[in-house]
């Protein structure tokens, strides 16, 4: 979104509601410009959605407390089109990251960990899982600092997918 100018603007809190749900909840905010006659945009990304649809408002605060609503806007959020294995993060990390990947049809999914010379150190997941977008908490605690690598490996109805990545624990 944008503004052409803006007077004493503290920021953007972003709302979002669920069709189950119709309380809105602040999802985000976003600092404004406060006063300014130059045209600023501004973006807020959402991440780790359900497949499902949303409904998003922006309240816009000034820094006297005064507030204005925009318009709803909808959106539907559905299954991702490519299986995807996302970079964790943080990395270097210590000792607990983050492991994204997506898949675009129900498959039985599994991701290992290995260690530099090839290793099992630890196993994520290993089941079936709904098309949609995932996250995984990986807590290395238990192991030294190195390099590590992960490996998305799934089985789906239509194709077979495998994907490695490195990681760097840092203690």
């Amino acid at each position: 979104w944008s503004t052409a100018t803006e007077t004493n603007n503290s920021g953007f809190s972003v709302e979002r509601k669920t069709p189950l749900d119709e309380r809105w909840i602040e999802v985000g905010f976003v600092p404004g410009f406060g006063t300014t006659t130059e045209r600023k945009s501004y973006s807020y990304t959402d991440l780790n959605l359900s497949l499902s649809s949303y409904s998003y408002r922006l309240k816009q605060i000034d820094f006297d407390g005064t507030i204005e609503y925009s318009n709803e806007i909808f959106t539907e959020v559905g299954a991702p089109k490519n299986f995807a294995l996302m970079q964790n993060y943080p990395n270097p990390f210590n000792p607990s990251t983050t492991i994204g990947f997506s898949i675009p049809q129900t498959s039985n999914v599994s991701i290992e960990i290995y260690n530099v010379i090839g290793e099992n150190v630890a196993s994520l997941v290993d089941h079936t899982l709904d098309a949609g977008y995932h996250k995984i908490n990986f807590n290395a605690s238990n192991l030294p600092s190195g390099t590590y690598v992960y490996q998305l490996k799934t089985n789906g109805q239509n194709e077979t997918f495998v994907e490695t990545k490195k990681m760097i624990l840092l203690k």
